[in-house]
């Protein structure tokens, strides 16, 4: 990625979240060429989102257990831990974190074996800023979709109050000045 083009790219899509009323997302993104984790970095945090960033598999993990992201944006050839067995890991710790995995080449073949691992997106290096904020907006409003149907298929409580005619005392006779029907009830 050409660093003036991320410049410019970002200044063009910082107006999207400006009169932004929500929260920022918060995104780990993981890399261990420093040149693209620092440049991703300042382009989503231009973007309005607050980004941490972290080296390496390893780094990230331990990151993942001291802050709660609302995104992971990792890339698969990394040391330590790649980004697949990051992703298991998160998986394992029935962490429901949605993930971006990035990557030159895409492991089809492992993503295939697993496909609990439930990536959010993929995201196939080069790419453009455009590419990497739709990719991330994109994962964010599906996570947002899924929770809020979550909670609309959530069963609800609801108290009804049902408003009763009181009686001094029940009569065997209707009262006076109402019309008894059929033994069915009292009608006005």
């Amino acid at each position: 990625m050409d660093g003036r083009k991320l410049a410019q790219d970002a200044e063009l899509n910082s107006a999207l979240t400006q009169g932004q009323t929500n929260p920022p997302n918060r995104i780990l993104f993981v890399d261990d060429n420093l040149t693209v984790r620092e440049s991703c970095a300042k382009v989503l945090k231009k973007s309005g989102y607050h980004v941490d960033a972290a080296e390496d598999g390893e780094a990230a993990w331990k990151a993942l257990h001291a802050t709660n992201y609302d995104l992971l944006i990792t890339d698969q050839t990394m040391p330590k831990l790649s980004g697949v067995e990051l992703v298991k890991k998160l998986r394992v710790a029935q962490m429901k974190l949605p993930v971006v995995l990035v990557s030159a080449a895409l492991p089809t073949e492992e993503l295939d074996r697993h496909p609990w691992l439930q990536l959010a997106a993929t995201l196939l290096k080069p790419f453009t800023v455009e590419e990497l904020l739709k990719t991330v907006q994109a994962a964010l409003s599906a996570t947002a979709m899924t929770a809020s149907a979550q909670i609309l298929a959530s069963p609800v409580l609801v108290e009804a109050v049902i408003p009763v005619r009181s009686r001094p005392q029940w009569q065997s006779q209707p009262p006076k000045g109402e019309l008894y029907e059929n033994n069915r009830g009292f009608v006005d």
